[in-house]
């Protein structure tokens, strides 16, 4: 409440003698209006009493509350009124209305400007440039699929259904539409968005589920499982399907033919982090001081951490790299596979375990097959990483901790869940989105768990038990075909092997030798011989939605050729 204390001058002006300001108490804040207005001139009156009691002239008391004028003639009142009448009694002071827009200055004092109750204006806590691939247009998509999808032919019975002729449709109709909804000027599916028969909207949310860095270029199944989460339409397989098959940059970074190898599956692990792998991927260029990625894998969730650390690294900071980055999240394992490098059989950490009471069981070296799963997960981070890093391979540092994201939002085969599922409970936000997401009530995410660990063992196992032995195929190439050659073959000159593309071309077939041979129509720069073994070639797979890119062929370390430079990228 406010109030202003006014004298007439000689100018026959009011000129502001004092002022009052005050807050009404939990019991004061429970009146209503007229009883609150009426307290304000009790309160003025109380603060100003040595100068307004017993005054020979009226005090004229302005109030924007019209009632209060006939107050005073009221014949029934109750206990806190006549209190009132008690103390107005010893004032002589006449009341008058004075509308609000003219009692700003009162208003001044009982509104203040902090206490204006305004609505809240969203802020950012985290601005878009964080995100990798993160574009206004990614968050207009949704808005995107609800201006198209009124224009698409075959969902206009649908949408006429849903809008209009629900409540008289003949049973026929109804059954065939029963898995629709119209919320929100939307079309849903099942609980998914459905996207209008548009190829440049299927393209787009295509590239943001495969092709950025949060996805990762996943394979067929999995790109699948990352767009139909939120979005649905008639084929999405077979688009996921193709878009993955397509791929450029999955067709230049993934051999075709991986090696028969007799695996030795790990046991079982009762509880998560019980059990745990890591070793070390070296032979990378520097990238913020760093040459090499530990790789430290939970056996039972399949969860991974990346680490980038150097190939020198000593005991005492492979272990301060533990404490950071796995032991404070997950506690001590009980048991771990590991390499048996120097570092890791190292005197240092052989106490450390026995004094933290862990049990090293090591593999022998050079026999990568003995924990299959660490032989994978290498082979992903590699894959990542050649996706994404710059020409000069000096960025491989600044793209690793996308490259776990990628990797435990995907779901694992052995599991069949996503590792960040296992963990947590739920599934991570991958992009930003106006497409609700499903969040489940606390009290159940506890059994959501427990009934998610058992399936995750019992996947586990039955991996275990039905682990295939693939004995391979002898595919066969039509003539002027595109395919694509296995990069083992040719000596590139690079910054790093580790990170070069492991396939070249694709090249023209332009003879077939022998079942297992064939020539092909290689760039004159390579000076290599054109007869290839069949295991070397993998089939070439366009769209015109996904072009090879134009680029320059690679050196190679004979018959080398000049180029002009366009950027120096670099320097040391």
């Amino acid at each position: 409440m406010g109030a202003i204390l006014s004298q007439r001058g000689n100018d026959n002006r009011l000129h502001p003698v004092a002022y009052m300001s005050k807050s009404f108490s939990s019991a004061e804040a429970n009146y209503d209006t007229h009883d609150k207005e009426l307290l304000a001139i009790i309160k003025a009156l109380e603060e100003w009493r040595i100068f307004l009691e017993a005054t020979d002239k009226p005090i004229q008391v302005f109030t924007d509350h019209r009632n209060l004028e006939y107050w005073m003639q009221a014949r029934t009142f109750n206990q806190r009124h006549a209190r009132w009448r008690i103390f107005l009694s010893n004032f002589n002071f006449e009341i008058h209305y004075c509308p609000g827009k003219q009692s700003g200055k009162p208003d001044a004092l009982s509104r203040r400007s902090d206490y204006v109750d305004l609505p809240m204006e969203p802020e950012v806590m985290l601005p878009s440039e964080v995100f990798a691939n993160t574009s206004e247009a990614e968050l207009e998509i949704v808005t995107e699929i609800q201006d198209k999808l009124k224009d698409d032919p075959s969902l206009e019975p649908i949408i006429q259904f849903l809008t209009e002729d629900a409540d008289n449709a003949p049973p026929s109709i109804c059954k065939a539409y029963r898995d629709y909804d119209w919320e929100e000027d939307l079309l849903w599916y099942q609980g998914k968005l459905v996207v209008p028969d548009l190829e440049t909207l299927k393209e787009r949310l295509l590239r943001e589920f495969h092709n950025s860095p949060l996805a990762g270029h996943p394979g067929q199944q999995r790109t699948l499982e990352l767009l139909s989460c939120n979005y649905w339409w008639p084929g999405i397989k077979s688009s996921a399907k193709e878009w993955v098959k397509c791929c450029p940059t999955c067709q230049a970074n993934c051999r075709a033919h991986a090696p028969v190898i007799a695996l030795k599956p790990l046991e079982v692990p009762p509880f998560l982090f019980h059990t745990i792998s890591y070793n070390f991927i070296m032979g990378f260029p520097k990238s913020s001081r760093h040459n090499t990625i530990l790789v430290v894998i939970d056996s039972f969730s399949k969860f991974g951490h990346f680490i980038p650390t150097t190939k020198k690294v000593t005991a005492k900071g492979l272990a301060d790299l533990f404490t950071t980055h796995v032991w404070k999240l997950h506690g001590l394992p009980v048991k771990t596979i590991l390499d048996q490098g120097t570092t890791f059989t190292g005197k240092f950490l052989r106490a450390l375990y026995q004094q933290l009471g862990i049990k090293p069981s090591f593999s022998l070296a050079y026999h990568p097959e003995l924990d299959s799963q660490m032989e994978r997960v290498n082979q992903f981070i590699e894959f990542y990483l050649r996706s994404y890093i710059a020409a000069n391979h000096s960025d491989w540092a600044t793209w690793l901790p996308l490259a776990e994201y990628a990797y435990n939002n995907a779901k694992h085969a052995a599991t069949g869940k996503m590792p960040f599922e296992l963990i947590y409970g739920r599934n991570p936000v991958m992009n930003l989105s106006n497409v609700p997401a499903n969040v489940p009530e606390a009290d159940t995410v506890a059994d959501t768990l427990a009934r998610e660990w058992k399936e995750a063992e019992a996947a586990l196992r039955m991996s275990k038990e039905q682990m295939a032995r693939n004995q391979g195929t002898v595919l066969e190439y039509s003539i002027d075909k595109r395919v694509w050659l296995d990069g083992r073959g040719v000596g590139l000159r690079t910054n790093s092997n580790k990170l070069d593309p492991k396939q070249l071309g694709p090249f023209k077939v332009i003879k077939k030798i022998s079942s297992h041979a064939y020539r092909l129509e290689l760039l004159e720069s390579l000076k290599i011989h054109d007869m290839f073994y069949v295991g070397l070639l993998s089939r070439s797979h366009e769209s015109p939605s996904q072009p090879f890119p134009e680029q320059p062929p690679p050196e190679t370390i004979e018959g080398e050729e000049e180029y002009e430079v366009k950027q120096i990228i670099d320097s040391k």
